[in-house]
């Protein structure tokens, strides 16, 4: 999981230079100056458009980031940000996804609190005190909570004009994101159809009836749950758990302990390992690709 032992181990590897990531990332997924310079949402070059959009939410208005290829119809994504929120590093993820055909939402999921970006990137989360600062922000995200801004999410996607609403919607969770794609599938169990759990943390809680492992019956997705292995190593029973959660839901599960640390395919993350992250995203991909 995301907590402050994993950043003092990262503060001893020193310093990181997030740039660099981000240039490996787009040139591994072969969008060149597309990912780093995309058109605006008033512009249509045959590309992606962006923009910044307002999702009218039961609990208030989400700002979010939301990208899609230029033309056409396609199967939506709904993201959901690690601890340090939405920023640019998951927007250059968000316009990688939109290449490879899907209409993809970020959001902000401290919306309550305040308006993204909270942190301008990982660095700035740590030098900034960030799991102070979030804490409060945090303690909003319960399941109920989450679930209601994930039906609002996939409602405003259906809406959108880029959306093949025909076709299943996808969700992709990091680090506390992670679980989010469980209560979306949950929450919305018609749309959403395929989810991607990246180092999430506390997929199992054994003393919580609405873990997200104990939720899985109630949705019909097909997941991914890609592991850390720092995390394994502190909860190696989590992994077992929830393949045979998955198997008593009858729904399909890929659960594998990667080679990486928690927060490895996350482009701006002291932790990031472009090998192991391009695995997951393979993964990842495949699995979207059937929705």
């Amino acid at each position: 999981m995301c907590e402050r032992d994993n950043l003092e181990a990262w503060s001893r590897q020193g310093g990181f230079d997030w740039a660099m990531n981000r240039r490996r990332f787009v040139a591994a997924g072969a969008l060149g100056a597309l990912a780093a310079c995309a058109p605006r949402a008033e512009e249509d070059a045959g590309g992606l458009i962006e923009e910044r959009v307002s999702v009218p939410s039961p609990d208030g208005t989400i700002d979010a980031f939301f990208v899609a290829p230029a033309r056409g119809q396609h199967p939506a994504v709904l993201t959901w940000p690690d601890i340090a929120g939405l920023r640019e590093a998951f927007k250059v993820m968000a316009r990688r996804l939109a290449a490879q055909g899907h209409a993809v939402l970020v959001v902000n999921p401290y919306y309550r609190a305040m308006a993204a970006p909270q942190f301008a990137d990982f660095a700035a989360f740590r030098a900034q005190g960030g799991f102070e600062k979030v804490g409060p922000w945090r303690a909003a995200l319960t399941p109920d909570a989450v679930m209601r801004d994930a039906t609002a999410a996939v409602a405003w996607l259906d809406a959108r004009d880029e959306v093949d609403s025909g076709r299943g919607v996808g969700t992709n969770g990091y680090c506390m994101g992670g679980p989010f794609t469980v209560y979306s599938a949950a929450a919305v169990p018609g749309r959403v159809r395929a989810a991607a759990s990246l180092h999430g943390g506390g997929l199992v809680r054994e003393d919580d009836p609405q873990s997200p492992h104990r939720l899985l019956d109630a949705t019909r997705a097909a997941y991914l749950f890609a592991i850390a292995q720092n995390d394994d190593a502190q909860e190696p029973e989590a992994k077992t758990v929830l393949r045979a959660a998955a198997q008593a839901a009858g729904v399909p599960a890929q659960v594998e302990v990667y080679p990486a640390d928690h927060g490895w395919t996350v482009i701006d993350s002291p932790a990031y390992d472009s090998a192991a992250a391009e695995r997951a995203w393979a993964a990842m991909s495949a699995l979207f690709a059937r929705l």
